[in-house]
């Protein structure tokens, strides 16, 4: 096999401002093989055996090198920076850069602050005592931070860092850092290669809603759990601040691992067995099964294997059985959206047809048919966009002028109902695409500049109600509210015709003698790294299928990430994509066509590991949601 070469590189190298001090190892095979088989030797540095991790890459490795004899204090800053990179356990090479108070006082795993590039630092003189000892300021573009339960937070102010790093001398008159940062300060590229994203997941409602968070590719350093354990810590720890008013965990508050549990591992019938401490050795079968399918869920995206079975074990001796879920009972007690029949749209005649997704295999050009109930009516009704119901019964549609919001039935035939009441005199300008959640509710925006605001219909009959939603500032052009109910996703156009998106978090009455309405609170930038954003869709695992641009790109459609901190891989064939309308499905275990809008060739497909293909002359594709 091609080995890795170790990478040492000399104090003269720099990247971001910064000098390189690294020794990446390589794996290959056996600790006995590392060193043959490496292309080349570090002169200073520890080497230490690379261990596997699960469902990780661990060829590369990068460890900090330990502060030179009178080394200048730019070096100490420099080398610090670095090591802040690195594998070691529990840091201990960046520890080396620190006074000996601040190395026992510091607490890199407390945040970590994502910048764009490296740190630029220059030296300065403190006003007080310019003759005093060394500072160097270190500053860089902030991105974002990972905040003490690992959920990302991306930027929302002028997004410059900046921190003064003191030095003095110790008794050996070496030089070393008293003031530290409070957390880890990494680059763009480092953050991505030093950790990944992960769901957590929690009820809302009875539903399964995900949690992103971010744990280490590796082993990490301070509390040596490999990822999977990283993220089940996490999971019992609770939700993110963002998510937390929204939802709740089914293991009871104190709720940890056995103490001393680093790893966990699976046995040969695909059961992963979960040790806990004693404050869930009572709980009832119910809430135990809730418990191990918020497990199963978070865990089985971080294994390349099938995952069949979760098992909850007690902390007694015998670590006897708690409760236990499979993987088909965890998708019940999930409750999860089922796998929509009919893909969705508007043909050229104005009327809302279907396409049913087995009719003939993907390589057979599907048929499309007008929907069923109420919209066949003669004439058929004119419809300009529409949404349908997760169990395919119901949809609401927009009148074509824009006006009317009518909630249909599609099952049983009758005349059309009365357009829902929606603005000043039960009537709206420009009403968006609408939206249904898993509740039953419907969601609509009246995008009219002088009277805007979004509004949700109770169970689609109910009188309907406007939401307010904190902080937003411009013109909701088109909305999506998740499965689950408890996220929303608006593409705001502001000023200058830019569309921006965001996801806001939707919070209800508890039911409890409260009276406060439906509220989106908390709104913040899904795709900050996109310039303009033309179209968006939920998509499976929380995430959000967007088509935009970056800076001085092309437009193209990319899974991201919902909290902003991330760009996945484009969509093959979507750079030439000029879609205003995009729908995926929130389905995990039986993904659909990816189905949009092309001013070319009308409703286009990218089916599964397969290339766009025209399906129908139309507009407004949706799949139920």
């Amino acid at each position: 096999m091609d080995a890795e070469p170790v990478d040492a590189r000399s104090g003269s190298a720099r990247a971001g401002g910064r000098r390189l001090r690294t020794v990446r190892a390589c794996a290959c095979g056996t600790a006995g093989l590392l060193l043959a088989g490496c292309a080349s030797m570090p002169s200073s540095g520890e080497i230490r055996p690379v261990q596997a991790s699960q469902g990780v890459d661990s060829a590369v490795r990068v460890f900090g090198v330990p502060p030179a004899d009178k080394a200048s204090p730019a070096e100490i800053v420099d080398g610090f920076l670095e090591a802040m990179t690195s594998d070691d356990p529990q840091l201990e090479t960046a520890r080396k850069y620190l006074t000996e108070a601040a190395a026992k006082n510091w607490k890199p795993g407390s945040a970590v602050t994502v910048l764009s590039s490296g740190l630029d630092r220059v030296p300065t003189r403190g006003e007080k005592d310019p003759e005093g000892p060394p500072r160097w300021k270190v500053s860089g573009k902030k991105l974002g931070t990972v905040d003490e339960r690992s959920a990302y937070q991306p930027e929302t102010g002028n997004g410059q860092y900046e921190e003064i790093l003191q030095l003095v001398q110790n008794e050996d008159k070496q030089w070393r850092i008293s003031t530290p940062p409070s957390g880890l300060v990494l680059s763009e590229s480092d953050f991505q290669r030093i950790y990944m994203p992960v769901n957590k997941y929690y009820f809302a409602g009875g539903t399964l809603v995900a949690d992103p968070v971010y744990v280490r590719q590796r082993t990490d350093p301070d509390s040596r759990m490999d990822p999977t354990t990283q993220a089940v810590q996490s999971l019992l720890a609770g939700p993110s601040r963002w998510l937390a008013p929204v939802v709740e965990s089914s293991f009871p508050t104190g709720t940890e691992l056995r103490a001393g549990t680093k790893s966990l591992s699976y046995d040969g019938q695909n059961t992963l067995r979960v040790p806990l401490n004693d404050k869930a050795a009572n709980v009832a079968q119910p809430q135990c099964k809730k418990m191990a399918t918020q497990l199963l869920y978070t865990v089985k995206e971080l294994t390349g294997s099938r995952l069949d079975q979760v098992e909850l074990l007690r902390s007694d001796a015998k670590s006897s059985s708690l409760c236990s879920v499979t993987a088909v009972s965890a998708d019940g007690i999930a409750n999860r959206p089922k796998i929509p029949e009919f893909q969705y749209f508007v043909d050229d005649e104005k009327r809302l047809v279907r396409i049913r997704l087995d009719a003939g295999g993907e390589d057979l050009q599907p048929k499309a048919e007008p929907v069923p109930g109420q919209l066949a009516s003669l004439p058929p009704f004119k419809v300009s966009s529409a949404a349908v119901s997760y169990d395919e019964r119901r949809a609401a549609v927009v009148s074509e002028d824009g006006h009317g919001l009518y909630v249909v039935s599609l099952g049983g035939g009758g005349p059309m109902p009365q357009p829902v009441a929606l603005g000043k005199g039960g009537k709206a300008e420009t009403l968006t695409a609408p939206s249904w959640d898993g509740a039953g509710d419907v969601w609509v925006a009246d995008g009219d500049a002088q009277t805007p605001g979004l509004w949700r219909v109770p169970g689609g009959t109910g009188a309907a109600e406007k939401v307010q939603v904190a902080g937003l500032d411009g013109r909701i052009v088109s909305l999506k509210v998740s499965a689950d109910g408890a996220r929303i996703a608006l593409l705001v156009e502001q000023p200058g015709n830019r569309k921006t998106l965001y996801v806001g978090r939707v919070e209800r009455p508890d039911g409890k003698a409260d009276i406060s309405a439906v509220s989106v609170r908390e709104l913040r930038k899904a795709a900050p790294q996109m310039v303009d954003v033309a179209a968006m869709s939920w998509a499976p695992r929380g995430r959000l299928l967007v088509v935009g641009r970056e800076n001085r790109g092309v437009q193209q459609a990319r899974y991201m990430l919902a909290d902003g901190s991330m760009v996945a891989a484009s969509l093959p064939g979507s750079t030439g994509l000029s879609a205003v309308t995009v729908a995926a499905t929130e389905d995990e275990a039986k993904p659909k066509p990816v189905v949009a809008y092309s001013d070319d060739d009308g409703i286009v497909w990218l089916p599964p590991g397969a290339q766009w293909r025209t399906v129908a002359g139309g507009k407004a594709p949706v799949y139920p949601g």
